[in-house]
């Protein structure tokens, strides 16, 4: 086994996989935290079906650097969600309901009309599971995702006592001077970040799992903010190196494998939990 992962980590592209695919997992688990707490969670899930859309406008316009689209439409969606989210007409599940499946159909559409791939099935099946794409990533890629994961932990170490204030009491936020509208934006803004960021690892349809499971798995032990962002991201890690070396292995498609590893996990931290509390 030990001489196989040797072989393969001969290859760049295996590295390059590696590399992101471990930025990605500890971008994904520090927002989550947040998200799940703020009950946002699924804001990840929308943008990953707007970023879907995004990239079929890209794909049947030929467009050979689909991030030049991507981020700049997920980005900008994420604003719009957190607006109308404000809206007493449309709340925000409503509202990322609305942008979310719109921006599904539209990208599907546009895929099956306009796409001059002899596989449309199996390309979009690619996009929304991301079963190969993560190892074909070229080394400009890899260099451009470091770049945006650095971004995204400098906002997150940053502002982390502003984020945590938003997080649990915006009222008492706004009433101590705390602009909670723009940690708000700078939150969603980061969310599309590492949305467009784990679309190569885990595809659309799964990314909100890289965002959810390692906060919820995390909370079933720890109480505490700051224990709950280190264990969450510790978590996600330690999946994500077990999801791509499985899948290495054995064949698996990564993104399914990271998922099903962060599953495994959470049920080990809940039975850990409940003998925790049966004691006490």
């Amino acid at each position: 086994m030990i001489e196989k992962i040797q072989y393969y980590f001969q290859f760049p592209i295996v590295r390059y996989a590696l590399i992101v695919g471990l930025l990605v997992a500890l971008c994904s688990s520090l927002l989550g935290v947040t998200l799940v707490l703020k009950r946002f969670s699924f804001i990840g899930d929308g943008l990953s079906h707007v970023a879907f859309g995004a990239m079929a406008v890209a794909t049947v316009t030929g467009i050979t650097n689909q991030m030049i689209i991507i981020l700049p439409i997920t980005v900008i969606s994420a604003v719009l969600i957190l607006r109308t989210g404000r809206n007493t007409k449309i709340r925000g599940d409503a509202a990322i309901a609305m942008i979310s499946v719109g921006a599904l159909a539209v990208g599907y559409m546009l895929i099956n009309m306009f796409s001059k791939s002899a596989n449309i099935a199996g390309d979009v099946c690619n996009t929304l599971f991301g079963s190969t794409s993560i190892l074909t990533l070229k080394k400009h890629e890899v260099w451009l995702c470091i770049g945006l994961s650095a971004v995204v932990l400098c906002i997150f170490v940053l502002f982390y006592n502003k984020i945590f204030a938003v997080t649990f009491d915006e009222s008492f936020s706004k009433a101590t001077g705390i602009n909670s509208d723009t940690y708000n934006l700078i939150i969603a803004v980061t969310t599309a970040l590492i949305i467009v960021l784990a679309m190569s690892l885990v595809g659309s349809l799964l990314i909100s799992a890289l965002i959810i499971f390692p906060s919820i798995t995390a909370m079933r032990i720890f109480r505490s903010f700051k224990s709950v962002i280190i264990c969450s991201a510790v978590i996600s890690v330690i999946c994500a190196g077990i999801g791509f070396f499985v899948s290495l292995l054995y064949g698996t498609p990564v993104g399914a494998t990271i998922v099903t590893a962060n599953i495994a996990v959470f049920f080990i931290f809940s039975i850990i939990s409940s003998f925790s509390c049966t004691k006490k």
